[in-house]
């Protein structure tokens, strides 16, 4: 299916952005920004049941590589620079394995092709859970998210996608789908064999372990041409904690 898009920037090269898991495009929009004011046109994505994209009951990686192809596809502007983080980031490496004819390079935001242990179901199950009657501030949800989601920014972060509107309180995501498929979502698909030739870039955060060094065979069979770049300074959400340093190793990439 297409995904919705939201553009930056009205000439350059084309840049397509891809969020990570409970994120939407909006969470790339200072980068994008950015980018667009580097001479590229930039096109922020939701994936499927985030953001404003369709609720639809499954959500693997193969389907999402296929989204992927589809809205570049109808944009009309490929092959694209790449870029995903995190879930956006495997997504993003399976569109240029399965479909290297809308990619010319590739961005991997903290994430490697391999399977990690599921992470964020407690969040999944805490969202899912709250009590939205009667709620009218967002506070009222921080505080019944306290106890999964001690950190305060990451509470932020999900609570971003809490809609606040005269029909009540209620969340952006689907979340029952979500939750079900987080096991597909911190594995990798079976049965991937083929590569991406083009350019590739690996920008992963010094202070995360979702890029390590034993996964650089792995990551090398599939992507042949890659370069890694390190921001020390950065957690797993490489392109908020530290958008300077991103941008330094990203952009000359693009160009």
């Amino acid at each position: 299916m297409k995904l919705p898009v939201t553009s930056y920037g009205d000439s350059g090269s084309p840049v397509v952005v891809m969020h990570g898991l409970f994120g939407s495009g909006r969470n790339w929009m200072t980068a994008a920004r950015r980018l667009a004011e580097s001479s590229h046109r930039v096109f922020a994505l939701d994936l499927r049941n985030h953001g404003s994209s369709p609720h639809v009951p499954t959500m693997s990686y193969p389907e999402m590589a296929e989204d992927v192809r589809e809205t570049i596809t109808g944009l009309g502007v490929g092959p694209v620079a790449l870029v995903g983080h995190s879930m956006g980031g495997k997504t993003a490496m399976l569109t240029a394995i399965d479909h290297p004819d809308v990619v010319d390079r590739l961005v991997v935001v903290d994430a490697a092709p391999v399977s990690y242990p599921p992470a964020f179901v407690q969040y999944a199950q805490a969202m899912r859970t709250a009590d939205l009657r009667n709620v009218t501030r967002r506070a009222d949800v921080d505080a019944q998210l306290a106890e999964a989601v001690p950190t305060p920014g990451t509470r932020a972060f999900l609570l971003q996608n809490l809609i606040l509107d005269d029909q009540g309180a209620r969340w952006r995501p689907n979340l029952p789908v979500i939750e079900a498929a987080l096991g597909d979502i911190s594995g990798w698909p079976d049965g991937v064999t083929g590569s991406y030739d083009g350019p590739t870039l690996f920008v992963y955060g010094g202070k995360s372990d979702y890029v390590q060094q034993d996964h650089r065979a792995t990551i090398e069979a599939y992507f042949p041409h890659v370069r890694y770049a390190v921001v020390p300074e950065a957690g797993h959400w490489v392109h908020a904690e530290r958008l300077d340093d991103f941008l330094a190793a990203v952009t000359p990439f693009l160009a």
